[in-house]
């Protein structure tokens, strides 16, 4: 019985001897990785949503517009973002027609290679069309805004609602 012991005891110190190892490996292969990027970050995959934000939906999407050109500095331009507006997030691009300050923020993120879409219901729901809408075209508009961040997210995008 007491060789059966020690028997155990020699395997649980095998067995963890051996798992400090993969440890060790997989940290080093980790710290490897990191220093041969140039970024902290790995390549992103993110939707915005952007359905308004009472009291002040232009307020609010100014504060989206920053935090996306923010995420776009941060990972250094090694991210796919895709802003997402529905509901009370589709009136800022209406107000951008004659609002200077929210057209420079919309094409400030357009030049980072953000895409914004928006809702089509939400448009028809309003009864505007394209013209109506500041920097949009059709390839702009989406069926479903809800539907929308639900297709990105199945096709790997994170999903942020600041």
């Amino acid at each position: 019985m007491q060789s059966f012991v020690r028997f155990v005891a020699l395997m649980a110190v095998v067995m963890t001897t051996a798992s400090a190892c993969v440890h060790v490996q997989a940290t080093k292969d980790a710290v490897t990785a990191t220093s041969a990027s140039d970024s902290y970050y790995q390549f992103q995959k993110v939707v915005y949503q952007n359905s308004g934000g009472l009291p002040d939906d232009r307020a609010y999407f100014l504060r989206v517009l920053r935090n996306i050109g923010a995420h776009v500095t941060a990972t250094e331009g090694n991210v796919e973002i895709r802003l997402v507006s529905f509901s009370g997030g589709v009136k800022v691009f209406q107000q951008a027609k004659t609002d200077p300050e929210l057209a420079k923020a919309i094409d400030a993120v357009r030049e980072k290679k953000v895409r914004l879409l928006l809702c089509r219901n939400t448009m028809r729901a309003m009864n505007l069309t394209v013209d109506d809408v500041y920097g949009v075209t059709e390839a702009d508009i989406v069926p479903s805004g809800v539907a929308e961040l639900a297709r990105l997210q199945g096709m790997g995008f994170v999903y942020i609602h600041p």
